[in-house]
């Protein structure tokens, strides 16, 4: 993992959800962890000391879940602490946590991503709440779906109904409007008009009340300033 990488996922590590993350933790297994003040955040590195081996995680599944839920090894071998966190992992999916608010083994043992394990113990939290766990509750209580079911007649008329994409036709009225005459400003007819507005030529057709051809003569070439040759 490059520098850069670790930098944005340290950014994205939130102090105070990891102390409410771990303060669950100590109401639901009785034991705080290793390191940690009350009220304080431990910060990524040293949950990460304190979880590494995965058996205080296992404690939690037990005492969420049910005991027995999740097998803890208490060697100091690698393989056997990574096999803690996988069936900490096991155990969470199984009793419903979405696998995408889970984290890898990885994460957590090499300390790749100690947020993303903040957000899978709420996750855990969460879920508890839906499933009628009676212990200390760890954020919202999570969505329920809510299916719906309709009859067919239910159906057919719903397809008679216009929907509000489809536009309306409540407000709008072409009442009053003269279909087949020809479009006029105001809708003003021609023989509205007087005798004198009939003369008078619209600035937009130009006008002759500037320019005059009067003196000129015509036949002869151009002269300049008007000087005959």
């Amino acid at each position: 993992m490059t520098a850069d990488v670790a930098r944005k996922l340290e950014a994205k590590y939130d102090p105070e959800k990891e102390i409410e993350a771990r303060e669950w933790m100590t109401a639901v297994t009785g034991e705080e962890l290793e390191g940690s003040t009350p009220g304080e955040a431990m910060g990524s590195k040293n949950l990460h000391v304190a979880l590494k081996d995965g058996s205080y995680l296992c404690k939690l599944a037990n005492a969420v879940i049910g005991q027995g839920t999740c097998k803890t090894n208490s060697s100091k071998l690698a393989f056997k602490q990574m096999e803690n966190i996988n069936n900490f992992l096991v155990a969470c999916e199984k009793y419903g946590v979405n696998k995408t608010d889970l984290f890898m083994t990885a994460d957590l043992y090499d300390n790749q991503n100690m947020w993303s394990v903040v957000c899978a113990i709420h996750a855990l939290g969460r879920r508890a709440q839906t499933m009628g766990f009676n212990g200390p509750v760890l954020g919202p209580r999570e969505a329920q779906r809510n299916t719906r079911q309709f009859t067919e007649e239910q159906m057919a008329e719903g397809k008679a109904v216009i929907g509000l994409q489809m536009g309306t036709n409540k407000l709008a009225s072409q009442s009053g409007m003269n279909f087949g005459a020809t479009r006029k400003i105001n809708d003003m007819k021609v023989d509205e008009g007087t005798k004198e507005g009939q003369s008078v030529i619209g600035l937009q057709m130009g006008t002759n009340q500037v320019a005059s051809q009067s003196g000129l003569n015509f036949g002869k070439s151009r002269g300049i300033m008007g000087v005959d040759k």
